[in-house]
């Protein structure tokens, strides 16, 4: 069996740049002393009068974006993700979402893949303080083909954009040729019985998983939710009735990340079983990413776990709704 290419997503955010240096005029780079770290290197390299050196200065690097876009730019403004959605949320949500303005931002390093760097830089909450700010769009490709895509729906897509990368290599899933759709899910797998729903580095794990639930018999579909926030409700919504149990997979904190944005649809239109993988309300810690993985229980074997115990709950619901059945007077 051929070994999987691994590259990270970071990879794939760099490539888009350069190619929409060549095709934009109005695309312009911006980086918090991090451009080699984000890959903006490649785009500076290539067009050093549209790329801007703002320093260890986050803020500032969000206002100067915002000025850039008010004056007909298309900023793409870098640094690690915790970082960026930290130091400066506040700038993200009054000087760019509050007038909507037309600024990308790149957030690299996200989840456990930072690795040695450790708790302070390891970013598990990006999704939860993003989503939470209205005119901005939250996506986390899942390997680097889809980074650069992403990366290029990005630019053409009008409003704020926030992109989660990551800075270890990982498996290469998605083809160049399949669509990418900003608030689109992509079906991966077809499945009957539950649907695991992954997003960024985990939609590897979650095809992992699949395979491992069928050679047990169980069928589960697969859908890649590469943009968090607006969250796919169709996909959502059709998972739930169809296959009546869900298992959500992310690199990132349980609290309100992508199971939580999915619980919110679900438990409004289509109440099924779920069961959330991903980091519990928990900082990360330093070492390496693929023992993180496992440390934080964010592997194949922990989703196909999950999967056994929503379906363990879709069985029984189904028992007692027969058996109602049949006590019901006649």
């Amino acid at each position: 069996m051929t070994a999987p290419v691994m590259k990270p997503t970071r990879d794939g955010f760099g490539e888009g740049l350069l190619e929409l240096g060549k095709t934009n005029p109005k695309v312009v780079a911006l980086s918090g002393d991090l451009a080699d770290s984000t890959r903006a290197i490649w785009f500076q390299k290539a067009y050093p009068d549209r790329y801007i050196e703002i320093g260890i200065a986050e803020q500032n690097l969000i206002g100067t974006a915002a000025g850039l876009a008010l004056a007909g730019k298309i900023p793409f403004a870098c640094s690690f993700s915790a970082f960026i959605t930290g130091r400066s949320w506040e700038q993200i949500r009054v000087a760019i979402c509050y007038q909507n303005l037309n600024v990308k931002i790149a957030g690299s390093h996200g989840g456990l893949s930072v690795g040695a760097d450790g708790a302070t830089a390891e970013a598990l909450e990006e999704f939860t303080i993003m989503r939470s700010l209205p005119n901005l769009t939250v996506l986390v490709p899942c390997d680097v083909v889809e980074a650069r895509k992403a990366t290029l729906a990005a630019a053409e897509h009008v409003g704020p954009v926030f992109i989660r990368l990551g800075r270890a290599p990982v498996p290469v899933v998605t083809a160049a040729e399949e669509p990418f759709v900003i608030g689109q899910a992509s079906r991966r797998r077809d499945g009957k019985d539950l649907t695991i729903i992954a997003c960024g580095i985990m939609v590897a794990a979650a095809d992992a998983a699949a395979a491992q639930l069928a050679g047990e018999g169980t069928q589960a579909r697969v859908l890649n939710m590469a943009t968090i926030k607006p969250i796919d409700r169709t996909a959502v919504i059709a998972a739930a009735q169809e296959t009546g149990a869900i298992v959500t997979v992310e690199e990132h904190t349980v609290v309100g990340g992508l199971g939580g944005a999915v619980a919110e649809v679900v438990v409004q239109d289509q109440p099924v079983p779920m069961r959330f993988v991903g980091t519990q309300d928990t900082f990360g810690v330093s070492g390496d990413p693929a023992e993180l993985l496992k440390a934080f229980h964010l592997t194949a074997d922990d989703i196909v776990q999950a999967a056994h115990e929503v379906l363990k709950i879709k069985q029984s619901a189904a028992s007692n709704q027969q058996s109602a059945t049949r006590r019901r007077p006649r």
